[in-house]
């Protein structure tokens, strides 16, 4: 009878990032992040109220093609503001659509 493989706690070290890219997209580490998330649920998070909010939020993937000189100024602005461009995309984005639904 075979046991069942025991879920990873740690993550793993890796021999290349190739490996690491593979195993990140793999089944188990997607299980892994899930758990990770989960697990960090009961954590008091630092920072804006927003962010917390959109980040509990279930996310949708997307790709999305801005203009280059666009998502510099977004780096720009979120360094500035010590949060990642993505999360400041995603704040102004959240915002947009607030203020557009008020218009109506």
């Amino acid at each position: 009878m075979r046991k069942a493989k025991e879920p990873a706690t740690k993550i793993p070290t890796f021999s290349s990032e190739e490996v690491e890219a593979n195993w990140w997209a793999s089944d188990e580490g997607r299980k892994f992040l899930k758990r990770q998330s989960v697990a960090g649920t009961s954590r008091r998070r630092k920072g804006s109220p927003l962010v917390a909010r959109l980040s509990r939020t279930a996310s949708v993937q997307i790709a999305l093609r801005l203009p280059a000189p666009d998502m510099a100024k977004a780096r720009e602005i979120a360094g500035r503001k010590g949060i990642g461009y993505q999360t400041l995309l995603k704040i102004i984005v959240h915002e947009g659509l607030q203020r557009e639904a008020r218009r109506r």
